[in-house]
This record gives C-alpha cells, sequence and structure tokens, in this order.
C-alpha cells in the first residue's frame, strides 16, 4: 500500500489513503480512526510517521485530535445564520440537529466596559454565564453571557435547567428579543478555550461580539462566543423580521 523510494513520503502517502479512505466515508463522521499502534501495524511504520500524518489530516480539517481519546474525523460544518433574529436551538433544528446549552460557570462582577454596552451604571452588578453550545454532544461554542444581575436574577440557574437562552428568559417575561449588532473576528483561541472546541490552539477559530436588545430596544445582552472554524460556517441573514 506504501510505495517507499517513490519520491513521496511515507508519511504523506499513509496520509492520503487515509484521506480517500474519509472522502469515500469508510469512516463515518465523528467515527474515531484506528489507534496509532494498529495503522502502525497496518502500514509497517513506526508511531512517529503515522503520527505526521494524522498531523497533516488534522491541519487540512479532514480529522480531529482529542487528547487521550483518539483521533476523529471531523463532522460537516454546520451553517450558523447571524440575523436579527439569532437562535441557536432553531439554526441547529432547521439542519435536523438537536441543540442546547450547558452551563459552565457563573460569576457576579462589575465591569464598567460591559456595562456601557448594556447601558448600565459603570458599577451595576453583572452577570457573567459561561456556557456551552452543544450540537447532539459536540461542542461547537464557548461562550461568555453578560446580563443585569438586577433584572435577572439566578438567571444561569434557569438555563441551566432549560438549556435554552430564549426560554430562560421567557422565565422573566422576555418573550421576543433581537440581535441589535454584530462583530465577526477571526482569532487564535485560549488553551481552555481550544480544549473545549476540542481543536488545536494553533488553528483560528471564530469570535462573535454581538448584543441582543428586548421588545422595546433595552439592551438585553452582550456577548462573546468563540465557534470552531472547522464545525460552523458563519452565514450572515438580511432579514428584516
Amino acid at each position: 500500500m506504501v510505495e517507499r523510494g517513490s519520491g513521496v513520503a511515507v508519511w504523506r502517502q499513509i496520509g492520503e489513503l487515509l484521506a480517500e479512505d474519509i472522502r469515500k466515508k469508510l469512516y463515518a463522521p465523528g467515527e474515531r480512526l484506528p489507534t496509532e499502534p494498529e495503522l502502525a501495524a497496518k502500514f509497517s511504520v513506526n508511531r512517529h510517521t503515522i503520527r505526521r500524518a494524522m498531523s497533516e489530516l488534522e491541519q487540512g480539517g479532514l480529522v480531529r485530535i482529542e487528547q487521550g481519546r483518539g483521533t476523529f474525523v471531523q463532522e460537516h460544518a454546520i451553517d450558523y445564520a447571524i440575523g436579527r433574529r439569532t437562535r441557536f436551538s432553531e439554526n441547529l433544528l432547521n439542519q435536523g440537529v438537536l441543540g442546547h446549552i450547558e452551563v459552565i460557570g457563573c460569576q457576579s462582577l462589575r465591569a464598567a466596559d460591559i456595562a456601557r454596552h448594556l447601558e448600565l451604571p459603570r458599577t451595576a452588578p453583572l452577570l457573567r454565564v459561561q456556557s456551552l453550545g452543544k450540537a447532539e454532544n459536540r461542542c461547537i461554542d464557548v461562550s461568555d453571557h453578560y446580563i443585569d444581575e438586577n433584572r435577572f436574577p439566578d438567571f444561569a440557574d434557569r438555563l441551566r435547567t432549560l438549556r435554552s437562552i430564549s426560554r430562560a428568559y421567557a422565565h422573566y417575561g422576555v418573550t421576543d428579543y433581537t440581535r441589535k449588532w454584530s462583530r465577526i473576528t477571526a482569532i487564535l483561541p485560549s488553551v481552555e478555550v481550544a480544549r473545549l472546541l476540542s481543536q488545536p490552539k494553533t488553528r483560528p477559530i471564530l469570535q462573535v461580539e454581538s448584543l441582543n436588545v428586548d421588545s422595546d430596544g433595552t439592551p438585553l445582552q452582550y456577548s462573546l462566543t468563540r465557534f470552531g472554524g472547522d464545525s460552523v460556517q458563519l452565514v450572515i441573514a438580511n432579514d428584516t423580521a
């Protein structure tokens, strides 16, 4: 299967063979590939050669390497619409994927720059709710949501239970809200964000800074959401509804 002395590096030949298997759907999206020892035995090479081939496949976006778990075929990117009404679960459901929000942390704080976005006094108490956006069991975003703690006490507990930002707001009587603006930037992730997204810290992510307002136009939520660059394609929706 591998031709030595052909002028093409052995690791590259192995990478091309595995890439062809992935394209032929011999390994399904999300499926774990054979282990390094198994592939080394299959191709009669050492584990370093396999590791080099896997690294190239990862850089090409065909696989993701999860420390301690193995190498998995990268799932297809999800089209995530950003428009006037941006809803996480609805975005995924429109593509036949079940999604939910998982709360991983909550802190009370005061931050003048964020209070300014929310049109609150500089010293107003804020809640920072940290969450993961899950598509089935796959994490596609890591978010920090900042809200008025006085207006939405115990918001993190509601979100933790309901697993939907829209349903959590409905608990407080906010039945609808819209996106006032979004700012999209390509950045390198922190070590922690890369770990949560199961991707290398050297691979860029898409960060969306945004502000949502309620039906009266009052700022509701300032957010920083980091999407895995290989798992999500951001689609700008020109909606007016």
